[in-house]
């Protein structure tokens, strides 16, 4: 066999991994057993995780065949090669996802009395009150665009719903006419029937039952509802421009006018009418998704929350106030006491959302220092450094422009932060910054003290309620003075510190992985057992890879959680025998990092910012920290216990890039690794502590 480092069979292809992760999604959209409001969720989720792999991933293949980049992936495949594949899988999942929409979400659905309607399908008396909702709420928006000589075909935004239009020709022996109708994004996708009922009806197919009205006195011969998709990566200098802010909204703006990579149309429409948009929009046949029924499903987001209908919700878990932080004492106390270790969804974010808000009315608070990726569209955290920085306290905030897809929400923020007082730093120059930081400088009677929080997630009260993520309180010195360092380092032109427990990227954390994995392979290798449990969402990094395969070769026991894209091939022999990799798709998304390594029985618990990926770890700002308290590392211990234990929705990696469901021994009571994690906290709740003596302190 060749070596690992030149053998593709050792790898799998991230772009066709990513589709495998996607279809477990759509597995969990078919499963029966799930609440069926939920599915019409996952469904969505399917859809939209489509949108952006078309607009991000597909749309560089396409951009590396037409540069004639022949570069390969690890596999040793071609990017002609590859997106050839990936059509493939998507046509074959897309249709997978319409069958079960068309076959059994939907009648489901109306066997509950939620119901999709036709207009062709209404009453009279329903047609004529949905006529006037279209003149008095629709009709008003609307605007018919004639396509001609005159009227060039217009630029068309990126995920826009557009009606296509044929007409009659205006004289003897010309050709058919062309017109579209944009559908306004601004309207609800579903209109109901009645108040009082939960029929809808489709935007589109409201416009398209009283578009007569827009075309009075012509002849429609044919209609179809499409959509396009647009590259929609940023192009940016790697040196970085002199001025980001400017140069970014500039990129958005071009955003606009990228070129298409996916056209998805009706399937009922016509050879002819196919041809003539493919034609107007210079697409090509290879990139057309035809769908039996109603194109883009993120509505069903509207579906799976329409109110009165928990019976077909997953039963709610509300978030707990973690133990330690449940009494309204002031939080700076409980942190001088003893790290924190908050496990969300299953533990409340609020925690986090109130240190900040302490921090910025505490009179004692003299500077908030804070990186931010993601931020809810309301965000408390914002508003709390906003009013810390109207205050007078030094508030230092490095907002990262280019998260993907929320870069316009955050130069809003960034602005509103900057005309609070606050100082905020729009990223790095060719790096972007990943890193969730935030570092509380207080004046107190001991003298100054440092309070930090990290964080696995970002800092967002929305998807802290989703995803499942890891923070840590603390007032460390050693981690204090690192915080402080990393600040100084991004904020300014500090050299980089000697960190004392944290490991920032790019500056050090692929080493810090290499020489963790090296070391488990040496104590291996003595005879000593070695551990290796990681939990992560995407492993793509290849020197990763192999010195993971190097581990296994020297007996090294290797669990690995990817919820993602894998390229590491498990199970291979003489190579990853003795690695176990397993994907777990639930109602929570998977977010976490997490790592253990038994080292010989000294066993280290590390969470971090970053995946296993090239970008994290050479082209990022992240971080990696320890978790060192016993409370914390027993935490710990119990989510990796319980998500390796799961065996309903865990699903194993097969040598072949399949994933299989785990399989469940005769008698063997069925985990569930999400709800056992919050049985856990809610148990933790309900068993007495033992009170803190707390010595008399100057602080």
């Amino acid at each position: 066999m060749k070596e690992k480092s030149e053998n593709p069979e050792l790898f799998f292809n991230r772009e066709l991994s990513w589709c495998e992760f996607n279809h477990r999604v759509l597995e969990e959209a078919m499963d029966a057993a799930n609440p069926l409001l939920e599915r019409f969720r996952f469904a969505a989720i399917v859809a939209s995780n489509l949108d952006e792999f078309f607009m991000v991933r597909v749309a560089a293949l396409k951009q590396a065949i037409a540069d004639g980049n022949e570069v390969q992936c690890p596999t040793g495949k071609p990017p002609s090669e590859i997106l050839a594949a990936v059509t493939a899988r998507v046509h074959q999942m897309t249709s997978q996802l319409y069958d079960e929409i068309d076959q059994q979400l939907l009648p489901q659905a109306a066997e509950q009395g939620i119901v999709l309607r036709t207009v062709g399908s209404l009453s009279e008396d329903q047609i004529n009150w949905l006529e006037e909702r279209f003149a008095d709420e629709i009709f008003p928006v609307l605007t018919p665009m004639a396509v001609d000589p005159s009227h060039p075909f217009p630029v068309l935004l990126n995920l826009s719903l557009n009606l296509g239009v044929i007409l009659e020709s205006a004289a003897e022996n010309e050709k058919p006419r062309l017109a579209l109708v944009p559908i306004p994004s601004l309207l609800s996708r579903l209109w109901r029937i009645q108040e009082s009922k939960n029929e809808f009806v489709l935007l589109e197919e409201i416009i398209r039952h009283f578009l007569p009205g827009l075309f009075a006195g012509q002849k429609i011969l044919e209609t179809g509802v499409f959509r396009v998709t647009r590259d929609a990566e940023l192009e940016l200098d790697d040196e970085g421009p002199a001025n980001l802010l400017h140069v970014l909204e500039d990129e958005l703006r071009k955003r606009r006018t990228n070129p298409y990579v996916r056209f998805e149309v009706e399937k009922s429409v016509s050879k002819e009418f196919l041809q003539t948009f493919l034609d107007q929009l210079a697409v090509r046949t290879e990139d057309v998704y035809q769908f039996p029924s109603a194109i883009d499903l993120r509505f069903f987001m509207m579906l799976a929350d329409l109110p009165d209908f928990d019976r077909l919700r997953y039963k709610p878990y509300p978030p707990q106030i973690a133990v330690e932080l449940e009494k309204p004492e002031d939080i700076w106390s409980v942190i001088r006491e003893r790290d924190i270790v908050l496990h969300h969804p299953y533990e409340s974010f609020e925690p986090v959302v109130r240190l900040v808000a302490e921090a910025a009315k505490d009179p004692d608070v003299l500077a908030i220092k804070q990186t931010l990726y993601r931020t809810s569209g309301d965000s408390p955290i914002i508003a709390a450094l906003a009013r810390a920085a109207d205050a007078g306290k030094q508030v230092a905030v490095l907002v990262e422009l280019m998260a993907r897809f929320d870069e316009g929400r955050n130069i809003e923020w960034a602005k509103k932060l900057e005309e609070a007082g606050a100082h905020v730093i729009y990223g790095l120059m060719g790096l972007k910054t990943h890193a969730k930081i935030l570092l509380i400088v207080r004046r107190e009677k001991a003298g100054i003290r440092r309070y930090v929080h990290l964080g696995t997630g970002n800092y967002n009260d929305r998807t802290a309620r989703l995803y499942t993520d890891i923070g840590l309180m603390t007032c460390d010195e050693d981690i204090g003075t690192d915080a402080s360092g990393f600040f100084n380092t991004i904020t300014g032109y500090s050299d980089p510190p000697e960190f004392k427990k944290l490991t920032m990227a790019p500056l050090g954390l692929r080493e810090r992985f290499l020489h963790l994995i090296h070391r488990e392979t040496l104590r291996a290798r003595s005879g000593q057992p070695a551990v290796i449990h990681v939990k992560i969402n995407s492993l793509v990094d290849s020197e990763i890879i192999r010195n993971l395969y190097e581990a296994s070769e020297a007996g090294v026991l290797i669990k690995l959680i990817v919820r993602g894209i894998c390229c590491l091939r498990p199970g291979i022999k003489g190579v990853s025998e003795t690695i176990q990799v397993t994907s777990i798709v639930d109602r929570f998304l998977e977010h976490s990092r997490l790592f253990y390594f038994s080292n010989g029985g000294d066993e280290e618990y590390y969470c971090a910012s970053a995946d296993w990926m090239p970008r994290n770890l050479d082209r990022r700002v992240e971080l990696l920290f320890p978790v060192t308290s016993e409370e914390g590392r027993k935490k710990m211990r119990a989510t990796f216990d319980l998500l390796f234990a799961d065996n309903v929705k865990a699903r194993v990696l097969q040598p072949d890039g399949s994933y299989r469901m785990k399989k469940r021994k005769k008698n063997e009571e069925p985990i569930r690794a999400q709800e056992a994690l919050y049985q856990m906290v809610l148990e933790e709740r309900r068993t007495p502590r033992p009170p803190v003596f707390k010595p008399l302190s100057n602080v």
